[in-house]
């Protein structure tokens, strides 16, 4: 294809097939997210009154906008930020809507940045749980040296140079050489594993504790904080309003199904979510740990099982390695928007834009390592004491603001603004009541709840104050 605004002649990639798409857009999904971030904002929003607003979430908003994102990105096929610019002139509204993709990847940017330091911290775990020697701690051990490590802004930097090296190396590679080719064994061996650490917290763990922790709806825990973190985990678990959902689907093939492919990738996601709070709540509730620790939380409990596991220094080792590969998935993800943009845009040699994102993102990053030693802070939100400054703020700023806003934008232009003729052509809905439902969630229930929310949020410090 060219580009004939940019003057560049500019071969957009493809997806080998709607399989390798589905592996991908899962890929982006499952990761951190998931694993890491799902267990402890359960945990910190009191268990099923967070699952039962997360699952809400993901049917009534998250479902609606990835099909948008995806339909928009296939079809205008470029980065976000030349896709709204494209699909905005075909359907003769302002040129401002190019400014929701640049959110995006701002977004993405800002993502990243923080996201590295964590999956450097899963790097670092890879060798100490290998070597048996945090194996071997008691819980109060092993909080302590999880302290140790990411209060040393030397390792925290360390690691998060290798993650952000890993993550420029393979998008330098491409689509199909680079991510297409590492997720087809990636997923399903992480997703394996989880199933294992499952069936272990079945027969070691307190199970029905951390099943009825996780399950057990109390409507009494559903405050505004929980409202705005389960939906904010919506948007971070899907990838949604960061533009990398978007740049995906400008890679898949037209003979694709964007509806069927979104609810493929979607259940995986909610699946691995939730098993990731089974295997981690029962560990949490047998070892007499706080299942509301925080960030924490997943390297404070997996030492302690595979510590009682049969092998578990090659059991934990392997399941830290499938960990950070699974964040790499989801880093080149947050990376992808603006390195399409500016191979296609401004005709920078694939390499070299890798390279300069890449740059970009770890600079950002050193402002997470610093927040949980020289440079921590301590502020409220929603009533909520937060004490590592820059990461913080950049997690709230994304998760509760920046997503949603791009997710509202996104479903607004695909329902309201984008011809519903050109809208139905290229999700190819078989059923009219389907495309019908779509169209519903995406102009009326979806915004509206995010709106709400948002709301909230504004509000919420001056209602906490």
């Amino acid at each position: 294809m060219t580009d004939r605004d940019a003057g560049v002649r500019y071969v957009h990639p493809e997806w080998s097939s709607r399989w390798a798409f589905v592996l991908a857009a899962t890929g982006s999904a499952v990761g951190l997210g998931n694993v890491w971030k799902f267990p402890y904002m359960a945990g910190a929003g009191g268990g099923g009154a967070f699952v039962l607003v997360y699952i809400f979430c993901v049917a009534l908003i998250g479902v609606p906008i990835m099909m948008s994102e995806i339909m928009l990105g296939r079809r205008a096929r470029r980065s976000p930020v030349n896709t709204m610019r494209v699909l905005a002139r075909e359907a003769g509204a302002s040129p401002i809507w190019q400014l929701v993709g640049w959110m995006g990847m701002v977004t993405g940017f800002l993502i990243l940045s923080f996201y590295s330091v964590v999956a450097g911290w899963t790097m670092a775990y890879v060798f100490r749980v290998a070597d048996g020697a945090i194996l071997a701690q008691s819980p109060l051990g092993v909080r302590q040296a999880f302290g140790a490590l990411v209060g040393d802004p030397r390792q925290g930097l360390l690691w998060h140079t290798l993650f952000m090296l890993m993550t420029t190396a393979v998008v330098a590679r491409g689509v199909r050489a680079g991510l297409e080719r590492a997720v087809k064994l990636m997923m399903p061996a992480l997703f394996l594993l989880l199933l294992a650490l499952v069936f272990y917290a079945v027969r070691n763990g307190a199970f029905r504790e951390g099943f009825e922790f996780l399950f057990r709806t109390d409507f009494t825990k559903l405050t505004p904080a929980v409202l705005l973190g389960a939906m904010g985990q919506a948007f971070f678990s899907l990838s949604l309003g960061m533009g990398a959902i978007m740049v995906y689907g400008s890679y898949l093939p037209r003979r694709s199904s964007i509806a069927g492919t979104t609810l493929v990738i979607v259940a995986a996601d909610t699946m691995v979510a939730l098993l990731a709070g089974l295997a981690v709540f029962p560990i949490v509730f047998a070892n007499g740990m706080e299942p509301a620790s925080g960030p924490s939380l997943i390297f404070q409990t997996l030492p302690l099982a595979f510590g009682q596991m049969p092998g578990g220094a090659v059991w934990g080792g392997l399941f830290f390695v499938l960990l950070v590969l699974a964040a790499w998935t989801s880093s080149i993800s947050l990376i992808e928007p603006a390195v399409a943009w500016l191979t296609e845009a401004r005709g920078v040699h694939r390499a070299a834009a890798s390279a300069l994102a890449g740059l970009l993102a770890w600079s950002l990053g050193i402002l997470t390592v610093m927040s949980f030693s020289d440079w921590a802070f301590e502020f409220k939100f929603l009533g909520m004491q937060k004490a590592n400054g820059f990461f913080d703020i950049l997690d709230i700023l994304t998760t509760n603001l920046t997503l949603p806003l791009g997710g509202i934008l996104i479903v607004a232009f695909a329902g309201w603004v984008m011809p519903r003729a050109l809208a139905g052509e290229e999700l190819d809905v078989r059923s009219r009541t389907a495309f019908e439902l779509w169209s519903w969630l995406a102009r009326y229930v979806a915004p509206a709840l995010v709106t709400v929310l948002l709301v909230f949020l504004l509000l919420g410090n001056y209602l906490y104050a």
